[in-house]
């Protein structure tokens, strides 16, 4: 990303099925782009929603093979929560930051903090007895979709892994890059001047979450199945060396817990 002005389009890809675990995944995208009649140029970055990226990586998890830990159940208790829910909780976080009725806030393996280690039950087939849990390690996943999807188009993309993720002092939801190649995670502005020649001291801005959170905009949050977005304009290839493990902010430096 840099100072070029330059104008982004949000461009909603129909046509990707219903994704199975196992399913070829940067084939699917790559069809659905090509069916659509947008065909990616470089520097463009292509958006796709985490639930697909899991169910293509097998990361649906039966609940009835499941048996809660004591902690599970004592936790499932204050939370109101199914016990075989919880224990996954605990099995994909680092830590548990706050218990309250309907809500599990932690911090995820990758390091994210949100609500239910992002285990999601909704648009689901046989959600009654099954949950999808976030990828294993999602910058991994978007640098193999960029890898396989540079090679299907021949030019430089970024790949962004998006989820819905819930902020503590707003209500709603806000898309988020969970796992991102080939697009800067920060923007550091800091020792730039202003339009008055001060010198900027803490302005870095979260490139890959800006673009998520837009692309989760157009992808919608229901029924819409449209998990995949092509954002023309944003640069994609220039990522120096980030991923979205950048953008996580060093406990050291966490004011709230």
């Amino acid at each position: 990303m840099t100072g070029t002005t330059q104008t982004l389009a949000f461009i909603r890809i129909p046509g990707v099925p219903l994704v199975e675990p196992g399913a070829d995944l940067p084939g699917l995208i790559t069809a659905a782009l090509r069916a659509a009649g947008d065909i990616p140029a470089t520097g463009d970055v292509i958006a796709v929603a985490q639930k697909i990226v899991s169910k293509a990586e097998g990361r649906i998890v039966h609940l009835a093979t499941v048996e809660p830990s004591l902690r599970a159940q004592e936790i499932a208790a204050l939370a109101n929560k199914d016990p075989r829910v919880v224990e996954l909780i605990l099995r994909e976080s680092r830590t548990v930051i706050r218990v309250s009725p309907g809500v599990i806030i932690t911090e995820h393996n990758t390091g994210v903090i949100l609500a239910n280690a992002g285990i999601d039950r909704s648009n689901l087939k046989g959600s009654d007895d099954a949950a999808l849990l976030l990828p294993a390690d999602p910058d991994a996943s978007a640098t193999r979709l960029r890898d396989q999807l540079q090679q299907n188009f021949g030019v430089r993309l970024g790949v962004i892994v998006t989820d819905s993720i819930g902020r503590p002092w707003r209500l709603g939801t806000v898309g988020t890059a969970i796992g991102c190649a080939g697009v800067l995670a920060l923007n550091d502005l800091r020792g730039q001047p202003d339009l008055f020649g001060r010198q900027l001291q803490v302005s870095e801005v979260a490139v890959a979450d800006s673009l998520a959170a837009v692309a989760v905009l157009q992808m919608g949050e229901a029924a819409e199945g449209t998990p995949l977005v092509l954002i023309r304009g944003a640069f994609g290839g220039d990522d120096r060396g980030q991923t979205a493990r950048t953008a996580l902010r060093p406990t050291a430096e966490d004011l709230f817990r």
